[in-house]
């Protein structure tokens, strides 16, 4: 019963491995603006996931372990980014920090540019990516039993070194399954991104411009790289994400 869905999945993303040949492959890593583009989307895709994981962890350890009024109004809008359009997600940054804007022009003025600009674009992958994150890293925190970590408060360790000591140990798979996801996710993100920053040009950018420019064979090839990287991406995220048993 399963098998149309797999061959829903397998035989396009065949299809697109297969087409290309090795020459054009190899013709099209030559080309200084598809490496720029591909380095660019793996840079930007890192610097959103090292935010998300900043600003994630703390967010994601205080949704596992505390209980207030408004949790679940903040858990859907930690959800919203990944069940709206991301042309949506584009307009709504662009309309915040766009140079017509109040938040914009004082951005502006201390020379800090948003649309057009890598900083636009890791603010548009943070959008989209940070949801993944913080919801495994939660997922994780929330399978520690809480009894460990009182029995190291009890012993005299701090909240720090009760992290450190206890729940990282523990839930550092998590945190790093979260960190691929949210790269792998944000690497792939287009909708949102052509809107806030057309150029600098990302992977996934180039793709359409190529496509609709030169169409299907002259696209291919760069799409071809950016599924090696993703597929790379997910094959780390499968090897972290093994089951493990606590005692």
């Amino acid at each position: 019963m399963s098998l149309p869905l797999i061959f829903l999945i397998i035989f396009p993303l065949g299809k697109m491995l297969l087409m290309p040949e090795f020459s054009d492959l190899m013709s099209a890593l030559k080309e200084r603006v598809v490496l720029e583009a591909l380095g660019r989307s793996l840079f930007t895709a890192l610097a959103a996931t090292a935010v998300a994981m900043v600003f994630g962890t703390p967010l994601a350890y205080i949704m596992a372990r505390k209980n207030f009024f408004g949790k679940k109004v903040i858990e859907g809008l930690i959800d919203l980014p990944i069940m709206i359009p991301h042309p949506v997600i584009g307009i709504a940054i662009l309309s915040l920090f766009g140079r017509n804007s109040i938040l914009g022009r004082m951005l502006d003025r201390v020379g800090v540019e948003i649309m057009g600009s890598l900083t636009g674009i890791v603010i548009v992958l943070v959008f989209v990516g940070a949801p993944f994150y913080v919801n495994t890293v939660k997922a994780g925190f929330e399978s520690v039993p809480i009894r460990l970590e009182k029995a190291s408060r009890t012993l005299g360790a701090g909240m720090t070194s009760t992290f450190f000591r206890v729940t990282f140990p523990i839930v550092w798979r998590n945190i790093v399954l979260g960190a691929v996801m949210c790269t792998a996710r944000a690497i792939s993100e287009f909708g949102a991104v052509i809107i806030v920053a057309y150029h600098p040009m990302t992977a996934p950018v180039l793709i359409y411009e190529r496509f609709t420019a030169y169409g299907l064979k002259y696209s291919q090839c760069v799409a071809f790289w950016l599924i090696a990287i993703s597929l790379l991406l997910f094959v780390m995220m499968r090897l972290f994400s093994r089951p493990r048993r606590i005692q």
